[in-house]
């Protein structure tokens, strides 16, 4: 999981299969298991009275958000 007060615009994120709720399609789900990491936009999303998403951009140009939970940072 991830602190997103420490993320920068533009940073690589992984995103954690294992942590996915049943919200993404089928088609979403195969397409991160080949590749799953995404750039932080920068944005946020409102997803509920209590949290918020992070929006992050996939390698084919689709954006989706994640939680904070769903997330982890690249270490390079």
């Amino acid at each position: 999981m991830i602190e997103s007060n420490s993320l920068k615009k533009g940073q690589k994120l992984k995103i954690e299969l294992d942590q996915l709720e049943d919200r993404l399609s089928r088609n979403l789900v195969e397409k991160l298991s080949d590749d799953p990491f995404g750039v932080w936009m920068g944005g946020y999303k409102m997803v509920d009275g209590n949290s918020f998403g992070l929006v992050l951009e996939l390698a084919d140009g689709t954006t989706m958000w994640f939680f904070e939970k769903e997330l982890s940072n690249l270490i390079e």
